[in-house]
């Protein structure tokens, strides 16, 4: 097990909400300074990027604002990941001892034997990814803190893979970002593989009983560590400016045909901010578009803000017969 001691101390979130959980365990991680923690927990209809990712450019913006699907980036790397609540997740906090001989494996070993324990093939695979007759089932993901180790991965019991594929779709022609971006794999449910039916409230228990080497302790946060993970929800995961501003340098472009004509924006974007714009086109403009780049320029890239600039400016003598609409589904890609 990953344990050190005999005893692991359990904790649970009590929420669906992705914010919460984040910042519920990032407090566990800073406040908790010893001893071992494993906790589980689910979000609902989330995409989860990883911390150096684009986060425009990991997903189907339409699909998911047509989902209310929740964009949220963490704290450790790795790729963008779809939760719901098929899906059941899973951290690891303890010390990080020697950081040289600090492997995934360590943490990978004990989650490959416990879906053995249930009948399984299961494996782990590459540098972060969890195996069950070659279908992912598991992606994982770590970080350090003052010694301390946080591993978290994802357990895709019975996930809906339409809402993955359909969330996780972005279309790479369209950016470029030294981001890191994800890899797809195959994926596989946990479920399809079981020898024997189970449910997820099943699969739940079991799984915390056998990550936990037998030394279970049910834990709770104190008032104090509840009120400080509000907090931290309010003011870094429920933020634009943490989820989607934090997305490193990228360049945009789309093309579309309309009836006024064809628009291609090219844009390039800096810290979630609009640095530089160019509308190409044939649209029949009658008078320079410099105006309006120069009041885009520093703009939020997201299309209520470009909205309130566009909306200052003749945009029939700037576009021709392009509409207002059209110019933002172009510029943030509306299918």
């Amino acid at each position: 097990m990953f344990i050190i001691s005999s005893l692991t101390n359990y904790l649970e979130t009590g929420s669906q909400d992705p914010c919460y959980n984040l910042a519920f365990e990032e407090t566990v991680l800073a406040r908790r300074t010893q001893g071992d923690y494993l906790l589980l927990w689910q979000n609902d209809n989330t995409i989860v990027i990883g911390q150096n990712q684009n986060a425009e450019a990991e997903i189907n913006r339409t699909f998911v604002e047509g989902h209310h699907i929740h964009v949220v980036r963490r704290t450790t790397g790795g790729g963008a990941v779809y939760h719901d609540l098929g899906n059941l997740n899973y951290s690891f906090i303890t010390d990080a001892g020697n950081a040289e001989r600090l492997t995934m494996e360590r943490f990978t070993k004990p989650i490959v034997e416990a879906l053995k324990g249930l009948g399984l093939n299961a494996e782990a695979s590459g540098r972060n990814d969890i195996l069950v007759e070659g279908r992912k089932v598991s992606g994982t993901a770590q970080r350090l803190m003052k010694g301390r180790i946080l591993h978290h991965g994802t357990l895709l019991f019975d996930a809906n893979p339409g809402m993955v594929a359909g969330a996780l779709n972005a279309d790479p022609a369209k950016f470029q970002s030294k981001g890191a971006k994800s890899v797809r794999s195959r994926i596989g449910n946990i479920r399809e593989f079981l020898p024997e039916k189970m449910s997820m409230t099943d699969f739940w228990n079991y799984l915390k009983t056998a990550l936990a080497g037998g030394g279970l302790v049910p834990d709770a946060l104190t008032t104090e560590e509840l009120v400080a993970v509000e907090t931290l929800k309010r003011t870094k995961y429920d933020t634009w400016e943490w989820n989607f501003g934090r997305s490193p340098h990228y360049d945009f472009t789309d093309k579309r045909r309309f009836e006024g004509g064809t628009l291609e924006p090219q844009i390039a974007v800096e810290k979630g901010h609009i640095s530089n714009i160019v509308f190409y086109g044939d649209f029949l403009s009658v008078c320079p578009l410099d105006e309006l780049t120069e009041a885009l320029k520093g703009c939020a890239f997201r299309r209520e803000d470009a909205a309130a600039v566009l909306d200052r400016f003749p945009l029939a003598e700037l576009f021709g017969g392009i509409q207002r609409d059209e110019i933002l589904d172009t510029m943030f890609r509306a299918e």
